[in-house]
């Protein structure tokens, strides 16, 4: 059974060209030119990923995808596509929920391999471990809590999935293209700080209060966490 794909785009050229070219490379596509046909559409159909536009007439996309995880749809993958490429504003992205960020003008064999790659590590997701644990801090995938010291630590969805990424993968020194590339899915340009932004949000959610400090920077190599 092919996926099926919403794609939000008010510029009708665009919408209908990312629609030709995800039918053509045999995905099931469903369109809205708006926030307000997107969500009665996510109420019709049961939706793979979301691709999404940000500048939108009405409900723009930083508020689409944050009413989309506010609504409890965690591992739907999202990717935004916009012409907003300064790092401030992929951070937004990121924060507010989306998966990926693709900077307009784009070539469409690297959304089609972005998406692959999101459904891709989707479909994993569901058959991994739902609980970690390393000393005292928890992570519970399925109820999307964390807790330290039994005490509740509140992550956005993007601190979430990077924490859970770190704790798959404790001990291991993991590069931030490596990061770049598991959590968000996404091939920036090393330039970007957006790693190291995320990372000391995290800090100073799990480790600032504490002694015993879990997540390390390993000089010119990347970040890991451990004992």
């Amino acid at each position: 059974m092919p996926k099926r794909i919403l794609v939000i785009e008010d510029e009708h050229n665009v919408a209908l060209f990312i629609k030709q070219g995800l039918m053509d490379a045999g995905y099931e596509v469903v369109l809205a030119y708006d926030g307000e046909k997107a969500f009665e559409l996510l109420k019709q159909f049961s939706v793979d990923l979301v691709v999404l536009d940000i500048i939108l007439p009405g409900m723009d996309g930083w508020e689409i995808v944050r009413k989309i995880r506010k609504n409890g749809n965690f591992e739907l993958p999202v990717i935004m596509l916009s012409a907003l490429g300064m790092t401030e504003n992929i951070v937004k992205g990121l924060d507010y929920g989306a998966n990926d960020y693709l900077v307009k003008p784009f070539k469409f064999s690297e959304l089609l391999a972005r998406i692959r790659a999101l459904t891709r590590v989707t479909s994993s997701r569901l058959k991994d471990d739902k609980k970690i644990i390393l000393q005292d801090l928890e992570l519970d995938s399925d109820a999307k809590i964390v807790k330290r010291a039994g005490k509740e630590v509140k992550l956005t969805t993007t601190e979430f999935r990077l924490l859970e990424f770190l704790l798959k993968n404790k001990n291991r020194v993991l590069s931030r293209m490596d990061i770049l590339e598991s959590v968000w899915d996404i091939n920036f340009n090393m330039g970007t700080n957006v790693v190291d932004v995320y990372i000391n949000y995290l800090r100073n959610k799990i480790d600032k209060d504490f002694d015993t400090k879990l997540i390390h920077t390993v000089i010119g190599m990347g970040y890991v966490i451990r004992d």
